[in-house]
């Protein structure tokens, strides 16, 4: 329990720094180019785990990094770049708040790992308070924009769990494995973004020490960190419990918003984030085993002695 509650702890790191990033990628990063944008964000961030695991993909692995570089990196960091551009940021992290319930049901296909009423329970209330700290009645709405926060959510939500699927049971167990794998795919989505924003983008954009500082923020601490510990408590935490810990993500872009344009926090904005936390701590880890950590299973008891035969050495008397 102690050790889920910390790795539930470690895993909050991933919405907060995301929730920063939102603010860094909209002040600092060149909007206008989105593939560049997302590419540079994974393959400086695949690249550096990769030094650091000194390790290849093997066996089914290749496969697996290319499909999970895709949905986790490629796609989804196109995604969010899309809909920031063309939805306030309010109406986007709404979108995204909806990320809980999708992972449970993901989960749910691909791992039959059968969500909690209170893990239901806390997506229901978290989402209600992310809504009412987030929307406020923002104007021109862009549907375009819309579909893309929500494919972003379904594209993530699904590769979070195949991700969490494919690391269970691996032979290299432990945050070695996970390093590894999250390298891999973080490497090979940025690879597969290259050449399509040199094709469509042109030149790389500019990048003046502001945008430099601020990309390796987004790759170093939004990206590689972030990741890699979204991940390790992916495979260790139910994904009720990782997907409402995520809510901390908008939480976060409200606060830092608040805290850096000297806003004030309304009534409503105050409740919301108390519905929030409150989602959150229904699905803290609970006592008792998690599916995915399976207790060992017992050495068969020694078979009785026959009735002839006696333990231990010596001769046989019985006869």
């Amino acid at each position: 329990m102690e050790a889920n509650t910390r790795w539930a702890a470690l895993t909050a790191v991933a919405p907060v720094a995301w929730g920063a990033n939102y603010f860094v990628t909209h002040e600092f990063l060149p909007a206008d180019h989105p593939l560049y944008g997302a590419a540079l964000r994974a393959l400086p961030a695949g690249l550096v785990l990769l030094a650091l695991c000194r390790r290849r993909p093997h066996g089914a692995w290749w496969g697996r990094s290319a499909v999970l570089g895709l949905l986790n990196v490629s796609v989804f960091f196109v995604l969010v770049f899309a809909a920031s551009q063309l939805l306030p940021t309010s109406v986007a992290s709404t979108v995204m708040a909806v990320s809980p319930l999708v992972m449970m049901l993901a989960a749910w296909l691909l791992m039959a790992e059968r969500p909690s009423p209170a893990h239901l329970t806390g997506a229901a209330i978290g989402l209600g308070g992310v809504c009412l700290m987030l929307l406020g009645g923002a104007d021109g709405i862009s549907v375009p924009g819309v579909l893309a926060s929500a494919a972003a959510v379904l594209v993530s939500s699904f590769g979070h769990i195949l991700t969490k699927r494919w690391n269970t049971g691996a032979a290299d167990a432990g945050g070695a494995g996970v390093l590894a794998a999250t390298a891999w795919q973080l490497t090979a989505g940025g690879l597969l973004l290259l050449p399509v924003a040199v094709v469509v983008e042109g030149a790389p954009p500019p990048v003046p020490p502001s945008a430099f500082l601020a990309f390796c923020y987004v790759a170093l601490v939004a990206t590689a960190l972030a990741f890699s510990v979204w991940f390790a408590g992916l495979r260790r935490l139910p994904a009720g419990t990782v997907g409402l810990i995520g809510l901390l993500n908008p939480v976060t872009g409200v606060l830092l918003g608040t805290a850096v344009a000297g806003e004030v926090l309304t009534g409503r904005q105050l409740g919301g984030l108390a519905l929030v936390l409150a989602g959150v701590a229904l699905g803290r880890p609970r006592a008792g085993a998690h599916p995915d950590q399976r207790l060992p299973s017992r050495a068969p008891a020694a078979p009785a002695p026959h009735p002839g035969l006696r333990s231990g050495p010596g001769p046989d008397r019985s006869t």
